[in-house]
């Protein structure tokens, strides 16, 4: 028996032997050859400091600084090295009591845990900072002040557009994607700052500071052989005109609704106005929460992105591109007119247009300057119930729903900031589960004059300005066009050119020469600009809201988009002004006013009065008006 477990017994030593030599040789490699482990050991009083780097800045297309940082601190505390500190001083300085400081404390733990930092106080104003730092020594161990960058908005505009950062959640924390980041950290949560958070973010330093008896810092620990160095986040540099979007915000000024511009050559975005707004200051330093809770009870919504998110009727804005349609299938020609008398009854009911006079649908061209209701809806339904697609049901409503999706509608355009909702297009399906089958053009007819179910949001009513302006395609609208030193291909996508369906240029030109008439002599006068041709349409979208749980008729929105030079167009717009009438009232003046200000660099004297009268009207509804809060902060900035 001892003969078989001698084996065994050897195998066992043996393990044992080889167990020791291995915790022998790694202790002698940290002792001996490892020396940094040793001595940081030995250095007792070392303070390992977090530094974390400048977030990335965002220019303009000019080269304007529109988002920038500026350094504020947290107070950070770790719960097991707080020990035999002044807690009444500590109080006295962050003005709270002694329930609050525990309350505090017991948060950071239920946080954090006991051994791991969390931040006590953020973004300490000025002068509490001051008193903390002279006392800092009596809070130590336990308590840091930790450098946190913040940003600053030199020009006070674009708060939807560029975002804004806050603390990572513990949800987020244990997300697999945010693996590198930690407690404290601060990254985007909307617009800009959350698309492109990895290279706006940069990359944590650490630095290790040797500390006295008394725990005061005295300077770097091992001359900085330890530390490592923060980088910087890259910056962003946008197609956005900073002071065109100044323009729009203040043209929106007291109104609600958006401006979309757009270069069609790039689809780089000029300017996005989503009014009310917010000045993005509101929602940094030392008051932000507080900022933030009044603005997200605000009646207004100034959250909300209405260029991206808002989804409306485009009105007769939309005849356009029932015209490229129809020309592309051939079931009209330029040369086509309709009879109208005021009123289409192709449906058994009486559908209204605007006018009454003998030819004012004699042709394309004409029946575009004049929006003829009549004629547009007359052309959808030949459109849609056309033989050749063996009618509405069997393939002329899905092929005029692709013609659409095509132009953009009825999906998302992949912008790049975050929330952009998709509009909605009808399609046979949809007819089918709303009618349970039982539906022909007349059911629809409607969707030839842009109203109807058709919604769309200002985003892609301005994209659809491009297709027109270019004959036929469209690049995906972006903010970022260029990243400093990137080597990602993060860009790409947006270089790439989109081709709608194959419409012939002939067909663009007659539309082009029909919202050029719009804007000369139709419909769209005050979108006119002294020595530049404008092509534009204009729309009137019909407005219901439930009120007291019934469907009741509101104000009308005013619309205008429009593309300038016509001939060689720099500019694509889309203009929305909610409750506020026909849209040469107002949605046109704006328009013209935009794409002066771009093309010309200037507003001319003899349009000032124009400026100021748009500047200072007022269409948002009395109720929310009065109740909104929204300016008195604006006014302030900052609490």
């Amino acid at each position: 028996m001892s003969v078989f477990n001698q084996p065994r017994k050897r195998v066992i030593q043996i393990i044992m032997i080889g167990m020791l030599l291995l915790i022998t040789g790694r202790l002698i490699y940290l002792q001996v050859v490892e020396t940094k482990y040793a001595r940081m050991a030995d250095a007792n009083a070392v303070l390992r400091k977090v530094v974390y780097p400048g977030r990335g800045i965002i220019y303009d297309r000019h080269g304007k600084s529109i988002l920038g940082n500026d350094a504020l601190y947290d107070l950070v505390v770790t719960p097991s090295n707080v020990r035999k500190i002044d807690t009444a001083r500590l109080c006295s300085i962050l003005q709270i009591d002694k329930p609050a400081f525990l309350r505090r404390m017991n948060d950071a733990i239920l946080k954090n845990g006991r051994v791991r930092p969390s931040v006590f106080v953020s973004l300490l104003p000025p002068d509490v900072f001051g008193r903390l730092q002279e006392n800092m020594y009596l809070f130590q161990p336990g308590f840091e002040l930790v450098q946190r960058q913040i940003r600053t908005y030199p020009y006070a505009t674009a708060a939807g557009i560029l975002g804004y950062i806050g603390e990572i959640s513990p949800k987020l924390l244990d997300n697999p994607a945010y693996k590198d980041y930690q407690m404290g950290d601060y990254l985007g949560m909307t617009g800009l700052e959350k698309t492109y958070e990895r290279v706006l973010m940069g990359q944590r330093g650490i630095k290790y500071l040797v500390k006295d008896n008394l725990n005061r810092t005295q300077g770097p620990y091992e001359n900085g052989e330890f530390d490592s160095v923060a980088v910087a986040g890259k910056n962003l540099h946008l197609s956005m005109d900073v002071t065109l979007q100044q323009l729009g915000e203040k043209l929106m000024g007291n109104k609600i609704g958006s401006i979309v511009a757009i270069d069609p050559k790039t689809g780089g975005i000029l300017s996005m106005v989503s009014s009310p707004t917010y000045d993005p200051n509101l929602l940094t330093g030392p008051y932000r929460s507080a900022n933030f809770g009044r603005l997200y009870l605000d009646t207004t919504k100034p959250f909300f992105n209405r260029a991206t998110q808002a989804m409306y009727p485009p009105g007769s804005t939309f005849k356009p591109m029932i015209a490229l349609v129809a020309l592309d299938e051939k079931v009209i020609t330029p040369a086509f007119g309709y009879a109208c008398g005021g009123a289409y009854f192709g449906c058994a009911r009486k559908l209204d247009c605007t006018h009454h006079n003998a030819g004012h649908a004699a042709n394309l061209r004409t029946a575009l300057a004049n929006s003829c209701n009549a004629y547009f809806s007359h052309v959808y339904r030949i459109c849609v119930d056309a033989q050749q697609f063996g009618g509405i049901k069997k393939g002329g409503m899905r092929k005029w729903s692709d013609y659409m999706y095509s132009f953009g509608f009825g999906h998302r355009l992949d912008i790049d900031i975050p929330g952009e909702y998709p509009g909605l297009l009808p399609t046979p399906e949809y007819y089918d589960k709303r009618y349970k089958g039982s539906w022909n053009s007349c059911t629809s007819v409607f969707l030839g004059i842009g109203q109807g179910e058709l919604l769309l949001t200002p985003l892609q009513m301005a994209n659809a300005m491009c297709i027109i302006a270019n004959k036929g395609y469209y690049y995906t609208p972006h903010f970022v066009e260029r990243i400093d030193n990137d080597t990602s291909n993060i860009l790409a996508r947006y270089k790439e050119k989109h081709e709608v369906v194959n419409i012939s240029d002939s067909s663009y030109n007659e539309v082009i020469r029909g919202m050029v008439d719009v804007v000369n002599s139709g419909g769209g006068k005050r979108g006119q600009i002294e020595g530049v041709l404008v092509g534009g349409k204009t729309g009137t979208a019909e407005n219901y809201a439930i009120i007291n749980g019934v469907h009741t008729k509101q104000p009308n929105h005013s619309l205008f988009v429009a593309f300038a030079p016509a001939d060689s167009p720099r500019i694509a717009i889309a203009v929305i002004v909610e409750n506020s009438g026909a849209g040469n009232t107002y949605a046109a003046p704006i328009a013209s006013l935009m794409i002066e200000k771009y093309l010309k660099d200037s507003i001319p004297a003899q349009r000032q009065a124009l400026l100021q009268r748009m500047t200072e009207t007022t269409t948002i509804p009395p109720a929310m008006r009065i109740k909104s809060k929204l300016d008195s902060l604006n006014r302030k900035q900052i609490i």
